[in-house]
């Protein structure tokens, strides 16, 4: 799967996501987007996976009709995240086209 890490998501993760190709919002170079206009922007690059820390997310934009799924990780704490890596897995692996899933840890 195609995913995009959100600013605040750790980049370490990505070394444990091999089977997916990841690529962060500040590679894009789509560091100052708002949120509304960055999910966009990576529906039309492809993406299927939007990965944040965002917990405000789902209540500041309308998530209806998104085909890019959305992942939020509870914690941007990497020595937390790096305990559950394979939930983290299993939990992209889970998601559907336009789904929303958080992960507590």
């Amino acid at each position: 799967m195609k995913i995009l890490f959100d600013q605040g998501s750790p980049v370490p993760l990505r070394q444990h996501l091999e089977a997916h190709e990841v690529e962060t919002a500040a590679e894009r170079n789509w560091s100052k987007l708002e949120n509304g206009d960055l999910l966009s922007a990576a529906e039309k690059a492809g993406f299927e996976i939007f990965l944040t820390t965002d917990q405000n997310l789902r209540y500041q934009q309308n998530l209806a009709g998104r085909r890019i799924a959305i992942l939020v990780l509870k914690t941007t704490s990497w020595p937390r995240i790096r305990q559950h890596v394979e939930r983290v897995r299993t939990s992209i692996d889970s998601l559907q086209p336009g789904g929303y899933l958080e992960v507590n840890f």
